[in-house]
C-alpha cells in the first residue's frame, strides 16, 4: 500500500471540503487502484488528508489524470502557504469497527530516534483495545524518512474519544507508553477533524 498525505493551511475549510467531496463523486469512480482517503479541516483551518492506493504506481497515474490536474489547481488555491507532503509505503492498519463510520478523527504526527522498537512495543502491547478504548474504531500508522510518523486514529464521536482520554491506563499499557515516550522527539503534533471525510471504492 501507498499512502499520501497531504496538509497545510487553507483560507475557507468549507470551500476544500467542498471539493474534497467533488473528488469522491466525480474523480474517484476513475482513480485506478485508489483504495480509500481521509481529510478534514481543524478548527484553526489546517487541512490534512490521507489518500490511500495500491501502489505508488497507481498513485502517479492518478497524478497524471489531465482531471486531477485540474481538481488539484482548484484546491492548492485555497491554501494560504505552500502545502506539506509525506508519503509512506510502510502501513499498518488495525480496525476494531468500521473506521468508515466515524465521527471524529485525529491525526497525530511525530518522529521516533527508534522506529524499529517503536513498533515491537506496539505489536507486543496486550492491550484489548475493544473492550478498554471501545470508541476507538482503527487506525492508520505510517512511517516517513527520518523516523517521522503519522497516525490516524478513528473515534465514534469527539465526545466519547474525550472519554476515552480519562480513562486510566492499564500498568502494562503505562510501561509501553513511558518507552515509547523515551524515544519520542520533539513535539508531537495534533490535529481534530470534527467534519471528517472518509471514502472507498463502492
Amino acid at each position: 500500500m501507498f499512502v499520501q498525505v497531504f496538509q497545510g493551511q487553507v483560507g475557507s475549510g468549507d470551500a476544500v471540503l467542498g471539493l474534497l467531496d467533488q473528488w469522491i463523486r466525480d474523480l474517484a469512480p476513475g482513480a485506478d487502484g485508489w483504495l480509500g482517503s481521509t481529510a478534514g479541516v481543524t478548527d484553526d483551518g489546517t487541512l490534512v488528508a490521507l489518500a490511500r492506493f495500491e501502489s505508488e504506481e497507481a498513485a502517479q497515474r492518478n497524478s497524471n489524470r489531465p482531471e486531477q490536474g485540474a481538481w488539484w489547481a482548484e484546491v492548492e488555491a485555497h491554501f494560504t502557504s505552500e502545502p506539506e507532503f509525506r508519503n509512506s509505503t510502510s502501513v499498518d492498519v488495525d480496525a476494531y469497527g468500521d473506521p468508515g463510520e466515524a465521527g471524529f478523527v485525529q491525526v497525530m504526527q511525530g518522529r521516533s530516534k527508534d522506529p524499529a522498537r517503536s513498533h515491537e512495543l506496539m505489536s507486543a502491547d496486550p492491550t484489548d483495545w475493544q473492550a478498554f478504548r471501545p470508541d476507538i474504531l482503527g487506525t492508520v500508522l505510517l512511517d516517513h524518512d527520518d523516523g517521522e510518523w503519522t497516525m490516524a486514529i478513528y473515534f465514534t464521536s469527539e465526545a466519547e474519544a474525550r472519554a476515552g482520554e480519562q480513562k486510566e491506563l492499564p500498568p502494562e499499557l503505562q510501561e509501553v507508553m513511558a518507552e515509547m515516550d523515551s524515544l519520542s522527539v520533539g513535539e508531537q503534533k495534533f490535529f481534530d477533524l470534527k467534519d471528517p471525510r472518509m471514502a472507498a471504492p463502492a
